[in-house]
């Protein structure tokens, strides 16, 4: 087994800053020959975590940074994603999955993330996630 990765940055609010480090997440998870269906999913949701870290937690406020701390190994990727915002409580984010909320676009990138992550956790704040992926067998027929 290989050493594992790891690396702390600081990015701007903007989407492109945010572009370029779920890429260099990426680039360690195919470093690693992680199946496709792990890299799929761990793309998805660090776009999702990042985007609404950027866009929901700092109001796109140039004033404002994201912290994102990562770890890669043979075995596993965890992502740490803190904003300057004020925070929320997941729970309280509709279930888009409802009939009522179908039509609504909020919650799923919550939903999306939790599908694809072994687990996402929430700070108390709500302005940390904790993302993280263990990774799979190999197999992308898997159901």
């Amino acid at each position: 087994m290989s050493e594992p990765e790891r690396f702390d940055v600081t990015i701007p609010s903007e989407t492109a800053a945010g572009q370029a480090i779920q890429e260099r997440i990426i680039g360690l998870l195919e470093s690693r020959s992680y199946p496709d269906r792990d890299v799929f999913g761990v793309r998805l949701a660090l776009e999702e975590a990042i985007v609404n870290a950027i866009k929901h937690g700092n109001g796109f406020d140039p004033d404002k940074s994201v912290q994102i701390s990562c770890e890669v190994d043979d075995e596993r990727v965890l992502v740490i994603i803190e904003d300057q915002g004020e925070g929320f409580d997941p729970e309280d984010v509709p279930d888009p999955t409802a009939e009522e909320n179908l039509e609504r676009p909020s919650g799923r990138g919550i939903m999306l993330m939790r599908a694809f992550m072994t687990s996402v956790e929430y700070s108390p704040g709500g302005n940390r996630v904790r993302l993280m992926k263990v990774r799979g067998n190999g197999s992308d027929d898997e159901d």
